[in-house]
């Protein structure tokens, strides 16, 4: 594909239907940018300590975190010691981590606190896992607060396949125990919680009237399913979604969180004129 192809097809990323949906949305009264980490704002990388987000997307969202009557937020799998590690969030950013088992909401935030009952069940879930990994070359585990994750990325697809289907077939009955899959991952918690209950929840306590969410992942489709008329969902990425628009990958989800700061900064300076001198 010569440059100039590369350029056209770029600059077909965001489908004029959803630049006219962040054009709408931009005028809301309190917006929330709410938008997943791996595979959204950062590309999928083989190591998950090596996940960086793309610095347009990056800088876009910083400029959309300092206007008025504008909340942003990241919602991950993540644990919130890893998001906050590798997302490198503006300050006053919202982070929801561990599929929505965990909350920051600012200064005094209180941390994930699991009952004695949990914290054994957790250790023998981890103890099941361990000895699938040992069998299993190239898979591995990330341990969260309330949960543990089985990462299959390195595996190939029959190893990954089959640890899987055994983490399934001695954990799924479990009582207490959670199970989500991902792009290859299984996720363990002891907490029953989602992305979706994490969008919620966000927007209650900003009160938002208007939410745009992206996301690239299965699990973010319980995100998506929140959303509510007027919102913006946005699937990144090709697999099937309910998700009312898409795009390709995180180098376009740069360009729409660059339309939607031009768009909302027209928005908040026509509602106050003083935001331009600021």
């Amino acid at each position: 594909m010569t440059p100039d192809a590369r350029h056209a097809k770029d600059k077909l990323a965001l489908t004029p239907e959803l630049r006219e949906a962040i054009r709408q949305i931009a005028g809301t009264e309190h917006l929330l940018v709410a938008m997943d980490f791996d595979g959204t704002m950062a590309p999928i990388v083989g190591h998950a300590d090596d996940a960086r987000p793309l610095p347009r997307s990056a800088a876009a969202f910083a400029g959309l975190a300092v206007l008025p009557r504008t909340t942003t937020a990241l919602i991950s799998g993540r644990a919130l010691a890893s998001l906050r590690a590798v997302a490198s969030p503006p300050v006053n950013t919202l982070l929801i981590g561990s599929h929505g088992a965990e909350a920051w909401l600012g200064p005094g935030s209180t941390g994930l606190a699991l009952e004695p009952e949990q914290k054994a069940l957790l250790a023998d879930v981890r103890t099941v896992l361990e000895d699938i990994v040992k069998e299993a070359p190239g898979t591995m585990l990330e341990d969260k607060p309330a949960g543990v994750v089985l990462h299959t990325r390195l595996a190939p697809d029959d190893v990954a396949d089959d640890a899987v289907a055994a983490a399934r077939s001695l954990l799924q009955d479990r009582k207490g125990v959670f199970l989500k899959d991902g792009k290859r991952v299984l996720e363990t918690s002891v907490v029953n919680a989602s992305k979706g209950e994490g969008v919620t929840f966000l927007r209650q306590i900003t009160g938002a009237t208007g939410v745009l969410f992206a996301g690239d992942d299965t699990t973010d489709e319980d995100a998506l399913a929140r959303l509510e008329p007027g919102d913006v969902g946005v699937k990144v990425g090709l697999d099937f979604t309910q998700a009312q628009y898409r795009v390709e990958a995180p180098v376009h989800v740069a360009e729409l969180l660059e339309a939607l700061l031009q768009e909302r900064s027209i928005a908040v300076a026509e509602e106050d004129p003083r935001t331009d001198a600021e």
